[in-house]
């Protein structure tokens, strides 16, 4: 059976279609582009404008004064630790409960998953959440960081959708040969949800990474403050100086402006430098949890 030769009009689709992927690609990938430039340009320099691609005057001042600078280096390793923390927790207790409400034998099993998916129609907004963690005594804590992060039904759901594609007679064969459910958990579900778990964990470690609201709301230490909303705060209050044309701001802005005591440094500069810093990990996990996205999210049409 030979190949099939495309017609004019399917290369002209494909060649548009190539065209589209592409412009879609530049635009994700150029704003990392301009700020790695910007980052690796001379601070007052960058200020004159014209840098678009490239650095004009190299320099690696802006990362030196960022790992130097105990604040920043702080929210890093805060985030760091969150991240690391709520994954793995997040993963391992999701698997629990996905793994026990996808056994048959379990009583009221519909009327517990149920329960689960009633609770996520509805949010008690941002006042009850207040209250809640202050009579938990969680907040400005760093646990007020990893505990709210621990659970989340639809990754459960997600979950029990892949266990319930893997067939009982493995299951029943290690009971059989009698292995606990801990047992059939750990040494048969487990090595076989690799897929699954790795999606979970991408879902759940960018989610934690990228959340600035926690630290924002919720946390008044600025040394417990993660990355992302000791970011947000960096440009937040640069954009009110901007606007308002005022010299002021809080310990942040402070500390962005009387350290800048290497030559070429500068606030906007440092903050460049920090969006590169903590957007870099989550760039370099992706490639590889990338190939079980597809098997690990489109488990639902699965079936045994």
């Amino acid at each position: 059976m030979g190949v099939r030769r495309m017609s004019a009009a399917d290369k002209i689709y494909s060649a548009f279609n190539y065209a589209v992927l592409v412009l879609f690609c530049l635009t994700a990938v150029y704003p990392f582009i301009y700020f790695l430039a910007l980052s690796f340009n001379d601070g007052y320099d960058a200020m004159k404008g014209g840098i678009y691609f490239f650095p004009r005057v190299f320099t690696f001042e802006n990362y030196n004064k960022a790992f130097n600078n105990p604040l920043i280096l702080n929210s890093f390793m805060i985030s760091v630790s969150r991240t690391f923390i709520v994954t793995a927790g997040s993963v391992l207790l999701t698997a629990l409960l996905a793994y026990g409400l996808s056994r048959k034998g379990l009583p009221g099993r519909k009327y517990i998953v149920f329960f689960f998916f009633f609770t996520t129609l509805f949010s008690g907004g941002l006042i009850p959440t207040f209250i809640m963690y202050r009579q938990l005594n969680i907040l400005n804590t760093y646990w007020v960081l990893v505990l709210p992060m621990l659970y989340n039904f639809f990754n459960a759901i997600i979950m029990k959708t892949f266990f319930d594609g893997i067939p009982d007679s493995l299951s029943e064969s290690a009971r059989i040969d009698g292995a606990s459910e801990l047992s059939v958990f750990a040494r048969i579900i487990l090595p076989l949800s690799l897929p699954v778990l790795a999606t979970i964990s991408l879902f759940v470690g960018v989610g934690v990474w990228n959340d600035w609201f926690t630290g924002q709301f919720f946390i008044q230490n600025q040394d417990l403050y993660p990355a992302a909303t000791f970011l947000n705060k960096m440009i937040s209050e640069a954009s009110f100086q901007t606007m308002t044309g005022s010299g002021g701001g809080s310990s942040i802005q402070n500390m962005s402006q009387s350290q800048m005591g290497l030559r070429g440094v500068t606030p906007e500069a440092l903050r460049m430098t920090f969006v590169i810093i903590i957007t870099t990990p989550i760039i370099c996990v992706y490639p590889f949890l990338q190939k079980y996205f597809v098997k690990g999210v489109l488990v639902g049409s699965l079936k045994e």
